[in-house]
């Protein structure tokens, strides 16, 4: 008896040209990843019926939906497709910024050895998180929503698929922040969340949802320093606006994400033994005039 292992999973995606349809012969590109929860989940009804043995009568399944995130490794031009599409831009001369477009995704999950495939069609991008700690590999993470999951035992017809980038993953040993235009030395973890606000819409006669609506795009994080004098802190304090910068590289490629307008919305120096103690700032991007955008980011590589 065979029993499906994550050493012969694989994920890979297709954009959508009509939402919620695989293309026909596509042409499929493979993700990299290092673990995923996509699933499809459905709101259940059950019956109040009320019956002389006290049972339950009847349950009927609902509306159906598909969740879950992605989260791999950030390396060079593994994600750019997925970046665009969180961010509702296109890249733009190595520049991408945020938009309003739409984009959606069938994700496929092949277990080979078991001889499967997990589709999910009409998934967007409802979420994107870097996590990047000193010592570690600079995570990703997608959060999905999209609108159904079919099970088979056989490829697309005609279907082929594009190898993923063989770059090497990023980590913070190589990167740099900058904080208002300054390099700032002292950062111990830096945490970026963006949410689009998707979400399902449901009608009668269908357990699917529409196309989901969508919400704004809004850019929190925190980000956390050893704790040396006052000056973020005033910040937070006086409702300064400042500016962040991170880059993060190979050895040869790169990923440069400016937030050109934030604000701090909080400002601890929590002690909690008699190590270090650092300031954890949780942060709110804001729509910048000059760039056009609360993110940019800027990709360089040979």
């Amino acid at each position: 008896m065979t029993i499906a292992t994550g050493s012969r999973h694989s994920l890979a995606y297709i954009a959508e040209a009509t939402y919620g349809a695989t293309p026909a012969t596509p042409a499929f590109r493979q993700l990299r990843h290092k673990s995923t929860t996509l699933a499809l989940t459905k709101n259940t009804m059950q019956s109040e019926e009320l019956r002389g043995d006290r049972q339950i009568a009847d349950l009927r399944h609902g509306t159906v939906q598909v969740g879950g995130d992605m989260q791999g490794e950030l390396s060079y031009g593994a994600y750019d497709d997925l970046f665009a599409a969180a961010l509702g831009g296109s890249w733009n001369a190595n520049v991408l910024k945020a938009g309003t477009a739409r984009t959606s995704f069938t994700l496929e999950r092949n277990f080979a050895d078991i001889g499967q495939y997990l589709r999910y069609t009409g998934c967007e991008i409802n979420g994107l998180h870097f996590d990047v700690q000193p010592g570690a590999i600079a995570n990703v993470t997608f959060d999905v929503i999209g609108q159904a999951e079919a099970v088979d035992a056989n490829i697309v017809a005609g279907a082929t698929y594009v190898a993923a980038s063989a770059n090497r993953p990023m980590d913070a040993l190589s990167g740099a922040i900058k904080e208002g235009g300054q390099v700032l030395g002292v950062v111990t973890e830096l945490k970026l969340d963006l949410a689009n606000g998707i979400e399902p819409r449901f009608v009668i006669g269908s357990a699917k949802t529409l196309q989901p609506s969508i919400g704004r795009s809004n850019l929190t994080g925190t980000l956390t320093a050893y704790f040396l004098d006052g000056s973020l802190l005033a910040k937070f304090i006086g409702e300064t606006e400042s500016s962040l910068e991170l880059t993060l590289s190979d050895g040869t490629n790169s990923y440069v994400l400016l937030l050109p307008r934030i604000k701090y919305t909080g400002g601890q120096a929590d002690v909690a033994n008699d190590g270090p103690i650092t300031l954890s700032l949780p942060i709110q991007a804001l729509y910048d005039s000059a760039t056009g955008t609360q993110l940019r980011i800027t990709r360089s590589g040979a």
